[in-house]
């Protein structure tokens, strides 16, 4: 399974604080993505990802200033 995270236009740190909630709901082997705008997000998101033992299987800039990462749950 895959779930879609839009937290476009939240500033930091709420984009990291949706995705540690969202993945809270998540099954092992499922996905979230997380579409942000926030530039702290590029790398707080990926650095919480892989402290918690998740694995970050893509991670793309989608705009000028905006990306889309994509966690795989432990």
């Amino acid at each position: 399974m895959k779930k879609t995270l839009e937290v476009m236009g939240m500033v930091c740190p709420f984009p990291l604080v949706e995705a540690k909630e969202a993945i809270k709901e998540l099954h092992t082997g499922d996905e979230l993505e997380v579409q942000f705008d926030c530039t702290q997000g590029t790398e707080s998101i990926p650095r919480w990802a892989v402290e918690d033992g998740h694995e970050v299987t893509a991670y793309d800039q989608i705009g000028e200033a905006a990306w889309t990462i994509t966690i795989k749950k432990k």
